[in-house]
């Protein structure tokens, strides 16, 4: 019951429309967490414990695991005759690892996600050559256009304070090309995942030029610039939005309820609604539906996601659906994408189904409309 009275008091506020509008929106696209099973293996015999799920399975996307995703959505057409799409938050960059490798650790050094795949198409081609190119042709086809996530997938002020300690498990995580199950990152206020967390709120000085970086990372990348942002997390403070704008950031998500971080761990709470404008005129989303098939906790995602999708819509609001990479990649465990892509496909089918009216968008085609 709890349940679902949240599910309706958080479409209370908001834009209304009468279409029925469906967005993905799937973060974690083009960060190296786990490289490979030989690499998980390895930290498991250092004794870096598996925390989550993402520390056992999620890797960075390969041929496979987007060839069946966009096999899953042009399995699909809405009432405009348009496939299904996901937006996937991305990052621009990943840690170089052979350069700090080379430089026995002595600073964080980043690389372009371009380069990232090069490199992994080299080491290992069974998995990952033709992987950039089908990036692209998802950009092309309109299924596959991601947005900013950050810079990369780390809070960079505890990776640089656990470099400069030779902390082992970092040290193990670089040896192996991977940065996960870290089990302390020294802070309550800060994740060791999370890009834009702080101790001290004049950190954000530094967080702004990292944004900004990122940004311009972004559109080398991909060759376009992004509108959209959401933050690893979505701790990020709203002293870093004006940066976001001054680099063409036009949408941003943010949870119905969030706890920001004003430094040394006091935080105020905001409320937020999809079509909400911050106090630069940025448009705040925020996603309403939730949908990760690989996360058991013991009911049905597909009925489930439907049933929060069916709540939306009777306030007459879109449906932005919240997802991770997680839920469909398979480098570490096919069968992990199999279940994963599986779900997507039956949840796909029946939002076509009962409702053939639906719309599916980009999250950033739903910004535009609501502005």
């Amino acid at each position: 019951m709890m349940e679902f009275i949240k599910e309706n008091i958080k479409n209370v506020l908001g834009w209304r429309t009468k279409r029925k509008i469906v967005v993905f929106s799937v973060d974690d696209y083009g960060n190296v967490r786990l490289a490979s099973p030989t690499a998980r293996r390895k930290l498991d015999e250092a004794g870096l414990k598996i925390q989550n799920r993402f520390d056992a399975l999620d890797s960075l996307e390969n041929r496979e695991d987007l060839e069946q995703l966009f096999d899953a959505l042009t399995s699909v057409k809405d009432k405009n005759n348009r496939n299904a799409v996901f937006t996937p938050f991305s990052m621009s960059c990943n840690i170089d690892f052979d350069t700090m490798k080379a430089e026995n650790y002595q600073r964080y050094v980043p690389e372009l996600l371009t380069t990232t795949f090069q490199k992994v198409s080299a080491e290992d081609p069974k998995q990952y050559e033709g992987t950039w190119s089908l990036v692209k042709q998802g950009i092309e086809s309109r299924i596959f256009i991601p947005q900013y996530h950050g810079r990369e997938h780390l809070n960079l002020k505890v990776f640089e304070e656990k470099l400069k300690k030779r902390d082992a498990e970092l040290i193990t995580c670089l040896e192996n090309k991977s940065y996960t199950s870290i089990s302390n990152s020294g802070y309550t206020s800060i994740s060791y995942t999370a890009a834009f967390d702080f101790d001290d709120v004049k950190e954000n000085d530094k967080l702004q030029e990292i944004a900004q970086d990122g940004l311009a990372c972004f559109e080398k990348v991909y060759g376009y610039k992004s509108v959209h942002f959401n933050a690893p997390g979505g701790r990020e403070s709203s002293i870093i939005h004006k940066c976001l704008l001054d680099k063409g950031i036009k949408y941003i998500d943010a949870p119905w309820i969030k706890r920001e971080h004003t430094g040394h761990g006091k935080y105020k709470t905001i409320i937020y609604h999809t079509g909400k404008k911050n106090k630069l005129g940025q448009l705040i989303i925020v996603r309403n539906v939730v949908f990760e098939p690989t996360d058991n906790r013991g009911f049905d995602w597909v009925n489930h996601t439907l049933r929060q999708i069916d709540v939306a819509f009777s306030w007459n609001k879109p449906a932005v659906i919240s997802s991770h990479r997680v839920n469909f990649c398979g480098h570490i465990d096919p069968a992990n994408r199999s279940n994963g892509i599986s779900a997507l496909r039956i949840l796909l089918k029946e939002i076509v189904k009962r409702w053939p009216d639906v719309e599916f968008r980009e999250a950033h085609e739903l910004g535009r409309l609501i502005a």
